[in-house]
């Protein structure tokens, strides 16, 4: 895709109005898109030079505009990533000391989620779906004996977990393992699950956090397992995958019991440190009290990068994924510039790293945040305007949580349309904790929203369009068609949403009562 060839065609290709009366016009947002979505970009994959060159043009932004560094160094929070590879892989099945070796590929699949011990030697225990919440009253680990042991679980969640209920429990669920003195995990999916999905993605190389920060240290084995070979497993236990994934089917409660084989796993994991950074750019408030409290407004600066080429085309450019994030807070911080009165509360602009491999840029700040962790009053976050209809509606993922929600809709109100917690965009609440940045700062119980354009009703139709074609492929290019009308409407409500929180002198909080407030430390 050649630079002016794009600029060309996304001018002929825009729908919607291009001169928009009020601050923002979306052209100058797209601009910045135009080039941290270029071909010289090559995608913005962690750890290349392309990425590097995406922020190395967000600071050169930040600092024409003002803003002070806020990273360790400069603008730079380095961030500790490894590369995380199997080179060698082998298990077995172990029945009254007969060892039954595993086809991988076929009958189960090594990952690269945790490194594989050089030795594994446990007992197999099945753990239902493997959760515990208290607050329901169900605990699939109740009464059982678990140490040293590696847990085999199905997919599902029993009839009464719901909600954020189901989202936190599966999101921790290695954490609780782990505590419950487990050494390894198999996991069977779904019959109708693509099993060669399975055995060729998940052996990929994979980025991960070092140290403390892996969510899988301490994770000798995570294993998958074909369901079609599940006889292997509980042959001799009364139980069938037949009636096990019945009843998941209808989330009942699921047995626990031992299974009559061990597992015997021998693998070679190698971890190859990888250079990135988050660009934290500080613009100090102007209230004495308040300037010492930090609102982040984020967006993730990386791309998925070179991949597999669709139509000759190999470079997932990234541009409304998520270039278009990040150059709307370009855009916000520009504006901020040109008004004379600076916001009451310090604002931190956050350009996460490596969001793209499981948010870990943004998992990485909240554990070292560049100011005191109290200071930090909440997460305004943007990943995807999605400009291809009309602004009509403000989707916010966390709207109902807290305070934040209440400015999210004084923000929409002000451009005369409704905010809604966007239930039609995303699962809810799932996406809350799982899909962007904001989920660590939830964790860390910091009030956060995500503000993205809504698709309500017959809109919808074409989000799902959009999502399945270009989403996550080399179309998502800054050649596309895209509303300006809309970026510029989208600007206002953030701009309106961040200054909200800024000068509001009451710091944000969770609703009382809010699932989510359980995190504040």
């Amino acid at each position: 895709m050649n630079l002016k060839l794009a600029l060309g065609a996304c001018v002929l290709g825009t729908i919607g109005t291009a001169a928009q009366q009020g601050r923002f016009d979306g052209q100058s947002l797209w601009r910045h898109v135009e080039v941290l979505a270029a071909d010289n970009m090559e995608g913005r994959g962690t750890g290349t030079a392309g990425l590097e060159r995406a922020e190395a043009y967000v600071v050169e932004q930040v600092k024409r505009a003002g803003l002070k560094p806020a990273g360790v160094n400069g603008y730079f929070q380095p961030v500790t990533l490894a590369k995380r590879e199997v080179v060698d892989c082998r298990a077995a099945l172990v029945h009254d000391g007969r060892v039954s070796p595993l086809a991988l590929g076929e009958e189960a699949a090594c990952t690269t989620f945790s490194d594989i011990a050089a030795t594994v030697d446990a007992p197999l225990v099945f753990l239902g779906y493997g959760l515990q919440v208290p607050e329901k009253g169900y605990d699939d680990f109740a009464g059982l004996d678990l140490k040293g042991k590696i847990a085999v679980t199905i997919p599902g969640v029993p009839d009464g977990v719901d909600g954020p209920f189901a989202a936190d429990a599966t999101a921790k669920r290695w954490d609780v393992f782990r505590k419950a003195g487990l050494v390894g995990w198999v996991f069977m999916p779904a019959p109708n699950a693509q099993w060669a999905s399975f055995t060729v993605s998940d052996l990929e190389p994979r980025l991960h956090l070092t140290g403390d920060l892996d969510e899988t240290h301490d994770e000798q084995i995570f294993l998958y397992f074909n369901p079609a070979h599940a006889s292997k497993l509980f042959d001799g236990t009364g139980h069938s995958a037949e009636e096990l994934f019945g009843l998941a089917r209808n989330r009942k409660p699921l047995p626990h019991f031992t299974l009559p084989v061990s597992l015997r796993a021998a693998a070679r994991t190698v971890n190859t440190p990888v250079q990135s950074s988050n660009v934290i750019a500080k613009l100090e408030g102007s209230d004495r009290q308040l300037r010492n409290q930090y609102l982040v407004v984020s967006a993730h600066i990386d791309g998925l990068g070179i991949g597999d080429p669709a139509n000759g085309d190999a470079i997932y450019n990234g541009a409304f994924d998520n270039a278009s994030g990040v150059a709307a807070l370009l855009d916000i911080i520009a504006e901020l510039k040109r008004e004379s009165a600076r916001p009451k509360r310090s604002i931190l602009f956050s350009f996460f790293t490596a969001e793209e491999h499981g948010l870990l840029g943004s998992k990485y700040f909240v554990a070292h945040p560049p100011v005191d962790p109290h200071s930090i009053v909440a997460d305004v976050n943007v990943d995807i305007v999605h400009a291809i209809v009309p602004l009509k509606q403000a989707a916010v993922i966390g709207l109902e949580e807290s305070d934040l929600g209440d400015a999210a809709r004084r923000a929409a109100a002000l451009q005369s349309i409704p905010a809604d917690a966007a239930r039609e965009t995303h699962p809810y609440p799932a996406a809350f904790t799982s899909t962007s940045d904001q989920a660590a700062f939830v964790f860390a119980g910091i009030p956060a929203v995500k503000l993205m354009v809504g698709f309500p009703g017959e809109l919808a139709a074409q989000l799902t369009d959009h999502r399945r074609k270009v989403h996550h492929t080399p179309s998502d290019d800054p050649r596309q068609r895209v509303n300006f009308g809309t970026l510029a409407k989208y600007e206002e409500v953030l701009r309106a949403l961040v200054l909200d929180v800024a000068n509001d002198p009451r710091r944000p909080e969770w609703k009382p009562d809010s699932f989510y407030k359980r995190y504040v430390r």
